[in-house]
């Protein structure tokens, strides 16, 4: 059910297939690291590793927390390896970042990846300084969206009450719990995916960022 979320005064941004476009084909890159080091350090082969890495994501909401839970691998090296990719497929968005800056109240990064990581793609995109904080998987103590922990500890770490909040996102699993906290949810995707828990479906978040701005949501 849409909700109009020009009051909300903090608004949360996945990164991912968000803040850039998904025809830009990181997470593929990272998809296809995530796999070389399965294969390496579980001595498997590409088939058995991509079939691991795809069960992980479905059953522990991330490859990591699959690996971490499994296998008991050490986090920090993997993350570093998984995000050593090029960017150079990345665009600065101008429109975005003014979009994005004109928003009322607070703004931060919430993501599965790790914050450095986070850090070189928005730079990339030219939105560097937008954001008042950056919050990567490590400092969720590494529970990854979906699970309701993430939501919890980074909320708590923002000092964020989450009805005055609203989550961008484009896997509508990680909009299930910010739904149940009261969170706005704004679905952001190349094609909408109707659920009880989405509010909004947007595929141009500048576009959708300016009618919030506007007070054109509901």
């Amino acid at each position: 059910m849409p909700q109009r979320l020009s009051h909300r005064r903090v608004w949360v941004f996945d990164l991912d297939n968000t803040l850039y476009p998904p025809d830009s084909e990181l997470f593929d890159q990272i998809s296809d690291r995530m796999s070389q080091y399965i294969m390496r350090t579980l001595k498997l082969d590409a088939t058995a590793a991509d079939a691991l890495r795809h069960d992980y994501w479905r059953r522990y909401g991330t490859t990591l927390a699959g690996l971490m839970e499994v296998h008991d691998v050490d986090p920090d090296p993997y993350m570093v390896e998984v995000h050593d990719i090029s960017f150079d497929r990345l665009e600065p968005d101008p429109a975005l970042r003014d979009a994005i800056a004109s928003l009322p109240g607070r703004k931060i990064v919430h993501t599965n990846g790790s914050a450095p990581y986070a850090e070189r793609v928005l730079d990339a995109r030219g939105l560097s300084g937008v954001f008042d904080a950056i919050y990567g998987v490590e400092h969720a103590d590494y529970h990854p969206k979906p699970r309701a922990e993430a939501f919890h500890r980074i909320l708590d770490r923002d000092g964020t009450q989450p009805a005055g909040a609203v989550m961008f996102e484009d896997d509508t699993r990680n909009l299930v719990v910010p739904h149940e906290l009261g969170m706005g949810t704004v679905h952001v995707a190349p094609e909408p995916d109707p659920q009880d828990h989405i509010h909004h479906y947007t595929d141009d978040l500048h576009g959708f960022l300016r009618t919030v701005l506007d007070g054109d949501t509901d």
